[in-house]
């Protein structure tokens, strides 16, 4: 690293979470810090200066890591590189069932300024209407654990049998199983199987994103 520039600094920190496949929140709380502590909300002050990471915080993510200071300080990525790894990065959101409104759009897509980003290596082409969730509680137990990542894509046609992301009208979010489409209503089960068949009426889904793959 040439300066320690405040920018530098915070983008090291996200590429470290990036090599393991972690939120900025998600290597906080890997760490022992508190999961807010690297969020972009926390970049800059109320008066709008710069925030710097203490010296101990980044001694700890390199410990629950494994990663040395060379490692934290590299910034001398080519241009090839830094194309290619833009391919790869989507934003994520760390997501509870109770999440409040203000973090999509009527179609879906990623608003606000609470998302963070992530490296998804498998990710070839391009990603618009690709993105993450965190998954910070038991909700979408027992298929997904807090801390299972998924990847969804709100773009593309979703078919009986994929899972799904959906948001409701009135507020509800939930993965399902899409089971069956008829006319104006689709049939949609539940994660867990002791849950009976839901059949919503099209009109109350708000939008609807196909579960690409999970990393769990």
């Amino acid at each position: 690293m040439k300066t320690f520039s405040h920018e530098k600094i915070w983008e090291s920190i996200d590429r470290i979470a990036n090599r393991h496949n972690l939120t900025p929140s998600g290597l906080a709380r890997k760490a022992g810090l508190d999961p807010t502590s690297f969020n972009k909300s926390k970049r800059l002050g109320i008066d709008g200066r710069n925030r710097w990471p203490s010296t101990e915080s980044i001694a700890k993510i390199l410990e629950a890591t494994n990663e040395t200071i060379h490692q934290f300080l590299e910034s001398s990525i080519s241009e090839t590189g830094k194309n290619k790894k833009q391919d790869n990065v989507i934003p994520i959101l760390d997501f509870a069932q109770n999440i409040s409104d203000g973090f999509f759009d009527s179609g879906g897509y990623p608003v606000g300024k609470k998302w963070n980003t992530i490296c998804v290596p498998e990710i070839k082409a391009s990603h618009n209407g690709i993105y993450a969730i965190q998954i910070q509680d038991s909700s979408m137990l027992p298929l997904y654990r807090k801390g299972d990542i998924l990847i969804l894509n709100v773009t593309i046609q979703v078919n009986c049998g994929d899972r799904v992301l959906i948001k409701t009208y009135e507020g509800d979010m939930s993965a399902k199983i899409l089971i069956n489409q008829i006319d104006n209503s689709v049939d949609l089960m539940s994660l867990n199987c002791c849950y009976p068949i839901d059949n919503v009426d099209i009109s109350n889904i708000e939008w609807m994103a196909k579960i690409l793959w999970a990393s769990q």
